[in-house]
């Protein structure tokens, strides 16, 4: 068996005891990316930063880069956690919608590609919005019974409204 980039992965379990394993592990792995968007939608720092390793690193670079954004790597949970709530607090409401998840588990760390479609908001104007859907690369960790976001890069494939208004 053999995700999407091309490495090989093990084969699905087939004893009871190992599916249920794996089906755990694939329910954990998709929601850190939950908590990530929630956590955003909510304006919750626990549930947002639950989702992340403490090394964590998020790349909006490629996105950013389709309408002109130069936003630097994010390294770290809490610099993560940070500069994401400080930049929407009070000014942008966020909803996230993820689809099509893709999982690969090797062991103790997971590959998860995903659509995300992310609608922001100028709180004091709905009708200053960007639209826009990302793909999302993925890499997580397993932290005891939960999986972890170790890298996320986020990608574009098209928007609509206006970002630069959002994200500066």
């Amino acid at each position: 068996m053999y995700c999407t980039d091309g490495r090989a992965v093990s084969a699905p379990a087939t004893d009871s005891v190992a599916v249920a394993r794996e089906l755990r592990d694939r329910t954990e792995i998709v929601d850190a990316l939950y908590r990530f968007g929630l956590g955003q939608d909510l304006k919750d720092k626990d549930l947002f930063a639950s989702a992340f390793a403490p090394g964590a690193e998020l790349d909006f670079r490629p996105a950013a880069a389709r309408w002109g954004g130069s936003p630097p790597l994010m390294t770290g949970r809490d610099a993560i956690v940070t500069t994401i709530l400080a930049m929407f607090a009070g000014r942008v409401d966020t909803t996230h919608q993820i689809t099509n998840p893709r999982i690969a588990v090797d062991g103790d760390t997971a590959r998860l590609t995903a659509l995300v479609e992310a609608q922001h908001l100028l709180t004091a104007d709905h009708a200053t919005f960007a639209l826009l859907k990302n793909p999302y690369d993925v890499d997580l960790v397993r932290d005891g019974d939960r999986w972890v976001i170790r890298r996320l890069r986020i990608d574009n494939t098209w928007y609509t409204g206006d970002p630069t208004a959002i994200f500066g």
